[in-house]
Formats: C-alpha cells, sequence, structure tokens
C-alpha cells in the first residue's frame, strides 16, 4: 500500500512481487471502515514525536486546506473552488509544529473551510494535550464554535490583507510545507478515488510513509 501511495500506480498495475491486487485492495477497505489507518496513523506520529524528544501529543496544531484535481468520470463529491479554479476537491488537514498530519477531511472543492469541523467529530485520545489550533480566517464560525465546546482556543494567523502570493505565515507555514511533502505520492497528485474516505486513507498513508523514513 505504500509502494501504491508513492508510485501511484492502478491497483491492477501492483508489481507481481506483490500479493494479488485483490487482496491488498481487500486490507485496504477493511481497515479504512474499521478506522485502523487513523489508529496507525496517530501511533505512528506519538512514536516519531518521542523520537525527536517531544510528548507525545502536541499541544497546538494548525489546519489549512488545499483544492485537488479529480480524476475524470468521477462526479461524486465534485465542485469548483471559485478563488482557485481548481475543479475537484478540497482537502482538509490538521498538522503539529512537526507537518505531521493528525487529521483529514475531503469534501468537494465549492465547500467553504468551515467543513472542517468534521477534521475533530468528537475529542480523540490524541487530544488531551491540546490547547489551540492556529487557522486562517476561513475557519472562523462553525470550526471555532467547535473548538469551543472542547475547551480549545482558535487563534488566527494570516498573511498582512495588502500582501500578494505566497507569504510565510509564523507558526502556520508548516502546513503548506506538508502539502509540499504530499506532492512527493503521485497518488495524492490528483484525487482519483471515488470517495473521499479513500482519499483520506491515502493522506495518511504518505504521512506513515514519512515518519517512517525518518525513523529509518
Amino acid at each position: 500500500m505504500l509502494y501504491l501511495c508513492r508510485a501511484g500506480c492502478q491497483w491492477r498495475n501492483l508489481p507481481a512481487g506483490y500479493p494479488p491486487w485483490t487482496a491488498v485492495y481487500y486490507y485496504f477497505a477493511r481497515w479504512q471502515r474499521t478506522g485502523l489507518w487513523q489508529q496507525l496513523n496517530t501511533v505512528v506520529n506519538a512514536l516519531d514525536r518521542l523520537a525527536q524528544g517531544r510528548e507525545a501529543c502536541p499541544a497546538l496544531l494548525c489546519a489549512d486546506s488545499q483544492s485537488v484535481r479529480l480524476a475524470p468520470r468521477i462526479h461524486e463529491h465534485r465542485g469548483t473552488d471559485g478563488g482557485k479554479w481548481v475543479n475537484g476537491r478540497k482537502r482538509q488537514i490538521l498538522v503539529d509544529t512537526g507537518g505531521r498530519i493528525w487529521a483529514a477531511h475531503v469534501h468537494a472543492a465549492n465547500g467553504h473551510d468551515s467543513a472542517a469541523v468534521a477534521l475533530l467529530p468528537h475529542r480523540p485520545w490524541w487530544g488531551w494535550r491540546l490547547r489551540a489550533v492556529l487557522t486562517d480566517n476561513g475557519y472562523r464560525g462553525r470550526f471555532a464554535q467547535h473548538l469551543a465546546g472542547f475547551g480549545v482556543r482558535h487563534e488566527l494567523a494570516s498573511k498582512p490583507p495588502s500582501q500578494r502570493g505566497f507569504i510565510p505565515v509564523a507558526q502556520r507555514w508548516v502546513v503548506e510545507r506538508t502539502f509540499a511533502w504530499l506532492t512527493g505520492f503521485r497518488r495524492l497528485a490528483i484525487d482519483y478515488e471515488y470517495t473521499p474516505a479513500s482519499h483520506v486513507a491515502w493522506l495518511l498513508l504518505a504521512n506513515i510513509s514519512l515518519c517512517l523514513n525518518r525513523s529509518l
């Protein structure tokens, strides 16, 4: 599955040295339904933080979104991001200060950033130490209220309105760096998945791969 995530090939083109693609896909879909990918991702993140001499759970997280093109002939959960003119889907990620993805959510690109409420449907066990989440102005409203229900602060960190183009924002630039890391995984260059849940699983697999590579 890590090979598929990195190489971006179709399931049926899985090299002969691996198990039959049908068996690999069976476990991919099963672990997606049971939430095992999220559990594995959380454990790998915690181990990677401990290896760097940090607490296992983050105290500060950063949220941001990225619109990506959707493969042709897929119409489910498709929309156009009017600001970036991208016809496809929008992926929301929640990362710590090291750029590790702790949660992800995918929806149509014409959806508002407030849909990131789904990043924290309920307070996860790794959120016991969480104190604040940094975002831009698009996450005000429902997302901020959702965090307040957990007793977590919502802090804004945006570039000055007069600035044009990409401007690194203090502390929150780590999200943009994570999006740059994801471009190294061909499976994520374009959204090839029929369901947003499958794309979320590949985002978590890419993060697991990055953490494992640091430990080797």
